[in-house]
């Protein structure tokens, strides 16, 4: 079954939709390689589509290449058509309306935001109008009536004036004196006549209204004449009314300030400055500023001096944004922003709000510096999430199996390493799940951790053979589809295999090397059948976690950490001199992470916040889902743990065969290990008849030995049931012998 869902919109005042575009403050941008040719269904090119067709210049009666043509192409070939130079002018043309008043998804959360911002600026002022405004107006509306008094009586007096008829009397100037006196007795006597006209009609209006008026517009008439002399009265440094939000430092930018600070970034010079393209503008909570530095000038100049650009600007680093323009090397797109965007909070996870996820489609992770989504996807890739303690590593980390918990047909494999609460509730949904390196209550983590990686690998060596053998109607490509993971039959679900703080396991004196095997072959391979992986650390140094798993994963998500050199561990060699530098990011900015490989650019991630109780009610919700199709399994459906795979299985099930027997159903075998070692296999036998037949395919499958249809005649009736051959049994002793004498 499968089912469209729309998330609800982020909790942000724009840009809801999908990103399209990465903007960074430190990373460097990755082009976007072009896409493939559309081709016929011969294989071959279709004309217009990847490149102009040419004449094949082996054939001697090819048209335009007779000797004496000219070289050059024809023109129908190049330059590019009508058609597609004006596509190419269309990709240059400026939009009409922004994308918020065009795409139905934007307008809706700009609307949603709109409705929350001013009902909350108006409860804010209803809640404090009778408390707070109105004792306010009343205290200081008599003062308001004196400074409004004495400015009529300083300006009907022509008070202003005063100064300069006192200097012409210190000066002695009596012609000076006499022509002011005479201009101020003009000015006393019109202002006078002015003001008394003013007061009469003022009284008269004042007495229509005590006599005429109705009692409610007198009540208003007041009332608008007390706060009006109470805003006047009111002292500079206390407003009458508060401010319903916190105003943050916003200043206008001008191409002064911006040519200032590349000046002060040293990529001018004397010869040379930099030109402004199209006008500086505001763009959403900034401004956008798009720049041709000089000639010889490129993009990785101004990201190295983003330092220096950021305070040629007066602004923290974290406010400026670079954007690689593809159109010239040396045009520089900027987003200056009004405050650290890095340090507002993403809000809660859309995850809350939705009934269950296709894991096969990308899902809301975060948003990015602009509050526009961040889609993330786990399919074909594995992922390493590092960061320094209490950044938001975990929770970054648990937002992806939260996802992958509300596809009920996803599998889950966790553990927790460091066997903190984070990760307690997935009990409800992980097939397999395992807390901490020590022993308790009778269960060992990392045995149980051993046996799922080894169980897992089995299952992917299957998984490559089964693919391969499905008809092509079914499997068209030898590649896992959804309909493929969704067939119980065929039990290929989509998988993610999540270890926190994997360090605690691959330092177990015991089996960690096991351990880093194991995870090491499945980041590189199991990806392509569908089983993803996902690990995370707080010490990702090639003691604690080795490169040769580091670079096994595909996609990398750095968090916070405490030098660039870490940095660059965690996101790959190189990531540094591309700009991307996970140090640079500050304490304040939990939960935002540099993410690269992914998708083909990388950027900033501000990853939605789902704590514990948020956890609960999705995976609370997610396991009901699963119960509902049937597909709740393993750890979570209380069945048995994972038999402990070891070589001794091989030889109890060759001890447990009788002479001449060929081909024995599992389930016989199964009571006969019981019999042998009841300690060991009892509770296999205590299993429905299903169960107990998984429980010994699992256990052998590590080895090679595959299960398959088994015919018997029982009182005159065909019965099939699942078990082995005694040569797949024998051969897989062999191998084992041969390696074991090998090593």
């Amino acid at each position: 079954m499968t089912e469209n869902h729309v998330f609800p919109p982020s909790d942000v005042p724009e840009g809801t939709g999908e990103r399209t575009a990465d903007v960074l403050p430190f990373p460097l941008k990755k082009t976007t390689p072009p896409a493939a040719p559309e081709t016929s269904a011969e294989g071959d090119v279709k004309p217009g589509e990847w490149e102009a067709e040419l004449p094949d210049t082996d054939d001697p009666e090819a048209e335009g290449l007779t000797e004496g043509a000219p070289v050059d192409p024809p023109r129908e070939v190049y330059p590019p058509s009508v058609a597609e130079w004006m596509e190419a002018r269309d990709k240059t043309r400026l939009a009409v309306l922004p994308e918020w008043v065009k795409l139905p998804d934007q307008r809706t959360a700009v609307r949603k935001w709109a409705v929350r911002h001013y009902s909350a600026v108006i409860g804010y002022h209803a809640v404090r109008l009778p408390c707070i405004y109105t004792p306010k107006i009343l205290w200081y509306s008599p003062r308001g009536a004196w400074r409004w008094s004495t400015a009529i009586g300083r300006w009907v007096f022509d008070a202003e004036g005063m100064g300069l008829r006192l200097a012409s009397v210190a000066n002695e100037d009596a012609a000076e004196y006499l022509k002011l006196s005479r201009q101020r007795n003009d000015r006393v006597r019109l202002r006078g006549i002015v003001a008394s006209l003013a007061g009469f009609v003022g009284l008269a209006a004042t007495l229509t209204l005590y006599v005429m008026a109705p009692s409610w517009l007198m009540l208003l008439a007041v009332a608008t004449l007390t706060t009006t002399l109470g805003a006047v009265g009111a002292p500079a440094d206390r407003p009458l009314i508060d401010l319903a939000k916190v105003t943050f430092r916003k200043r206008k930018l001008s191409s002064d300030i911006v040519i200032r600070a590349h000046e002060a970034a040293g990529l001018t010079s004397k010869d040379q400055s930099i030109a402004f393209p199209r006008p500086i503008g505001r763009d959403g909570d900034g401004w956008r500023v798009i720049v041709d530095l000089p000639f010889g000038r490129t993009f990785e100049d101004a990201l190295k001096a983003h330092g220096r650009l950021a305070s040629g600007m007066d602004i923290a680093p974290t406010q400026l944004f670079l954007d690689k323009d593809e159109t010239s090397g040396r045009r520089v797109s900027y987003w200056i922003a009004d405050r650290d965007p890095l340090a507002v909070p993403s809000g809660k996870s859309p995850l809350l709000g939705a009934t269950r996820v296709d894991f096969w489609k990308p899902f809301p992770w975060g948003v990015d510096e602009r509050g526009n989504a961040v889609m993330a996807t786990m399919l074909w890739l594995s992922l390493l999430v590092g960061a320094v303690p209490r950044q938001g590593k975990t929770f970054s980390a648990r937002t992806i199996a939260l996802a992958a918990a509300l596809d009920p047909y996803v599998r889950l494999y966790v553990f927790d390493g460091k066997a903190s609460p984070d990760w307690r509730k997935f009990a409800l949904v992980a097939h397999r799940i395992g807390f901490g390196i020590v022993p308790k209550n009778g269960i060992d983590p990392v045995g149980h951790l051993l046996t799922s990686l080894r169980e897992l690998k089995a299952d992917v060596e299957d998984r490559y053979h089964r693919l391969s053998e499905l008809p092509l109607h079914i499997c068209p490509e030898g590649k896992l589809t959804p309909e493929i993971s969704r067939d119980k039959k065929l039990n290929m679900p989509l998988t993610l295999f999540v270890v926190d703080e994997v360090q605690e396991y691959l330092q177990h004196p015991e089996h960690g090397k096991e351990i880093l095997s194991l995870l090491v072959y499945l980041a590189r391979v199991a990806p392509a059948v569908g089983v993803s992986v996902m690990t995370s650390t707080q010490k990702p140094d090639d003691k604690a976690c080795p490169s040769e798993l580091r670079d096994q994963h595909q996609a990398r998500f750095a968090l916070r950490v405490g030098a660039y050199q870490v940095s660059d561990t965690i996101l790959g060699a190189g990531s540094y001199s591309e700009g991307l530098d996970a140090s640079k990011l500050l304490k304040s900015h939990k939960g935002v992470g540099l993410l690269k490989g992914m998708s083909d650019d990388a950027g900033i991630v501000r990853t939605y916040l789902a704590d514990g109780r948020d956890a609960e009610r999705v995976l609370t919700r997610a396991a009901a889902l699963r119960e509902a199709e049937g597909t709740l399994s393993g750890d979570a459906a209380g069945e048995a743990p994972a038999p402990e795979v070891s070589a001794t299985v091989l030889d109890d099930v060759a001890q447990v065969l009788g002479k001449g027997e060929v081909k024995v159903w599992s389930e016989t075998i199964v009571d006969r290990l019981a019999d042998l070692r009841p300690d060991a296999y009892g509770p296999w036998a205590e299993l429905e008849a299903k169960p107990k037949a998984e429980a010994l395919t699992a256990a052998l499958k590590p080895f090679g030995v595959a299960t398959e249809q088994i015919s018997r005649r029982i009182e005159g009736k065909t019965v099939n049931k699942r078990g082995i051959k005694r040569e797949d049994l024998a051969s897989a002793i062999t191998q084992r012998n041969e390696k074991r004498d090998a090593g």
